[in-house]
């Protein structure tokens, strides 16, 4: 994913857009454009969150 995306993402209220994490649907918390990574967590039960990079990534469009 490229970051203008993800920065799309992260400021459109909407939960229609899924993004995935090495195939799992994630939510994307925040962004750091200084070091291209995002910061996510797991849809659904849990907190956890862990800083990924942005190219990881992907849109999952239906």
């Amino acid at each position: 994913m490229e970051l203008k995306r993800a920065k799309q993402i992260v400021s459109t209220p909407s939960t229609d857009i899924e993004v995935q994490f090495n195939g799992v649907s994630v939510w994307i918390d925040e962004i750091d454009e200084k070091e291209n990574t995002a910061t996510v967590h797991l849809r659904g039960p849990g907190e956890e969150r862990t800083k990924v990079g942005i190219e990881d990534l992907k849109e999952v469009t239906h």
